[in-house]
């Protein structure tokens, strides 16, 4: 047995009518997750964990850092989780989420205007699971 993990890679930009310094806020949510993401056993933590929930156990937060955007690198342990990501991507729901963590790593009123995560990365993580054994 084996244990497999998908990478998927999706961008958030912010709304720039909802904050002063779109830079500002990026740095600031940016480095808030670097301080969570370091310290397992940082107080919050347990609130970004429930944020994610809706997520499900199978797919974890691995990184977010600056690109264009706000780029966020997420794994899934089974198929059903990138299908399951992929019906909140599309129902806006995954949008909802990374707007309500990014409000709570910034502590400022931040929207994000747009989630994206292209069709051919979706259809590559599906395809990496379909081409597995068993």
């Amino acid at each position: 047995m084996c244990t497999v993990t998908v990478a998927v890679g999706v961008d958030a930009e912010l709304d720039k009518l909802s904050v002063d310094d779109v830079n500002q806020a990026e740095d600031v949510i940016i480095s808030q997750w670097g301080e969570v993401s370091a310290d397992e056993k940082h107080k919050m933590r347990n609130r970004v964990d429930e944020i994610l929930r809706p997520l499900g156990y199978e797919t974890s937060l691995l990184v977010i850092r600056r690109a264009n955007s706000i780029a966020m690198l997420l794994t899934c342990l089974t198929l059903s989780a990138v299908m399951g990501l992929r019906d909140r991507w599309r129902s806006r729901q995954l949008r909802d989420i990374i707007e309500e963590l990014f409000r709570f790593l910034s502590h400022l009123a931040v929207r994000v205007k747009r989630v994206t995560w292209p069709v051919t990365d979706y259809e590559q993580c599906l395809g990496f699971f379909s081409s597995l054994p068993g």
